[in-house]
């Protein structure tokens, strides 16, 4: 489990994020890290070790971002990938994340597939297509968190609270990008 913490120009954010390379690389979301004046991670949870980490690259069209840590780090464990396509309305799956950045250890939910394919527009030059809809609750700090098929395999980024619910999100499915 990753944990970050951005410091933005005016205000501290939190988000998540899956380490997807021995060596620090981890897959996120674009808004977490968006404006950032640094980047600190938390690997491990409560008894992890703080690094600081550098944006390589992020698409906004997809609201993802690769950051990789700067720190001199090796054989951190890294998350298995699984295949969306496989996935089907009524499957189980679980968010983790960050939820509200209430701790230092990461929050897990659990839900079903709730729809495939869905479209959420964000803002007026966002639109985030391919997403996987869960009623698995995803909140703020949850961002760029994995979300787990029943097999523990990522098969999506969570990315999106559904507005004005009690649970539920969108995750951008693997395969997308």
């Amino acid at each position: 489990s990753v944990r970050q913490r951005t410091a933005r120009i005016a205000t501290p954010a939190a988000g998540t994020g899956r380490v997807i390379s021995a060596g620090g690389g981890i897959l996120t979301n674009n808004h977490v890290i968006a404006d950032a004046t640094s980047i600190k991670v938390v690997v491990g949870g409560g008894t992890g070790q703080t690094y600081t980490a550098k944006v390589l690259g992020y698409d906004v069209t997809e609201d993802v971002a690769l950051i990789k840590i700067t720190d001199n780090v090796s054989n951190l464990p890294t998350v298995t990938f699984g295949d969306p396509s496989k996935v089907h309305v009524g499957d189980p799956v679980v968010a983790i994340g960050n939820a509200l950045d209430l701790g230092d250890t990461p929050t897990v939910t659990k839900g079903i597939v709730s729809a495939k394919n869905r479209t959420l527009e964000v803002d007026a030059n966002t639109t985030l297509k391919g997403l996987i809809q869960t009623d698995a609750a995803i909140n703020h700090g949850n961002s760029g968190g994995a979300l787990l098929n029943a097999a523990g395999e990522v098969i999506g980024i969570n990315s999106a609270a559904m507005p004005d619910a009690h649970s539920g999100g969108f995750a951008t499915a693997i395969h997308t990008l």
